[in-house]
């Protein structure tokens, strides 16, 4: 089977928020998609091990901020690859809280705050869908793709995505790959400058190592 088909079906990307009961919480996710119109209902898939799973697990409740392609990749860097149980995901991250609920303002074309009515368990992820109570048109804009992220921004998906594909290396050169995103820097990094950081997750040349 050639799952690279997979690669052909369209994604965004989107900051999918949460409140744990004690702060805010949140994580990157690519799947989410609108189920009915009447009433206006959405679904996204979430990964078990995520602690905004748990978070809307317990709450019940999410919202999504839908990610331009100008937005800072360091939003994606701190809210993709770091844990909501080990850090405190939006203490460093503009946003605005609504109805309880992390908003990513600057940056998105869109957000919208969900009430979740039902969920299927699909081993592991769990698909939540929920009626929106509130959404709003923040930004003219242009979304984000997952292939614009991949084709421009040069992402990688982490495991936990749903999209994860193992991918194999083929070096032509010595690369180098972020330890923290999977971002890979083509060529060395010595002719970089001092302050080089990752563009992804903004961590600096110390968190690359040779691929």
């Amino acid at each position: 089977m050639d799952l690279t088909a997979l690669y052909q079906l369209s994604y965004g990307l989107y900051v999918l928020g949460a409140h744990d009961g004690e702060k805010e919480t949140g994580c990157i996710v690519n799947t989410c998609f609108q189920i009915t119109n009447e009433p206006p209902s959405v679904a996204v898939s979430v990964h078990k091990q995520n602690h905004t799973c748990d978070a809307i697990l317990k709450s019940g409740r999410f919202s999504v901020s839908v990610l331009c392609e100008g937005v800072e990749p360091s939003i994606i860097g701190q809210l993709g690859y770091r844990s909501g149980k080990d850090v405190n995901k939006f203490a460093s991250i503009a946003h605005e809280t609504i109805d309880g609920l992390p908003v990513i303002m600057e940056g998105s074309a869109a957000y919208m705050i969900g009430r979740v009515t039902g969920s299927a368990d699909r081993g592991t992820h769990i698909v939540f869908f929920a009626e929106l109570e509130k959404a709003e048109n923040t930004a003219k804009c242009a979304p984000m793709t997952y292939a614009y992220y991949h084709k421009v921004i040069k992402g990688k998906a982490p495991k936990n995505a749903p999209t994860y594909q193992k991918e194999e290396v083929k070096v032509a050169e010595q690369n180098y790959v972020c330890t923290v995103c999977g971002y890979v820097h083509e060529g060395s990094l010595d002719n970089e400058p001092s302050d080089y950081v990752c563009p992804v997750c903004g961590v600096t040349k110390s968190q690359f190592e040779p691929q």
